[in-house]
């Protein structure tokens, strides 16, 4: 089985009240699933819908790992490292 890259992806509400951790292989088709109500039931509810943070991994493997020390951690640590990609928390999904 082949281990392609994988994308590991934060996104929030308009209010900015929740943060949202995940990863895919399909970072655009995720993106889409959430905005349109597909998937889980968390984003649906808090309407997750702006992309402010995502890292690319060659193996998705590693994009696994990433994700679960991302949501072993803090809120804090969370909104540091979104602000240290996306400063002012914009939409970058080009969506």
């Amino acid at each position: 089985m082949p281990w392609d890259g994988g994308w590991v992806y934060m996104m929030t509400n308009e209010a900015r009240t929740v943060i949202y951790t995940g990863v895919t292989n399909d970072i655009e088709r995720r993106v889409y699933e959430h905005r349109s109500g597909e998937g889980g039931g968390f984003t649906k509810k808090y309407m997750v819908t702006v992309l402010v943070y995502a890292e690319h991994f060659a193996d998705i493997r590693d994009a696994i790992t990433e994700e679960k020390r991302i949501k072993a951690g803090s809120r804090a640590k969370k909104v540091a490292m979104i602000e240290e990609q996306n400063p002012k928390w914009l939409d970058i999904s080009g969506q």
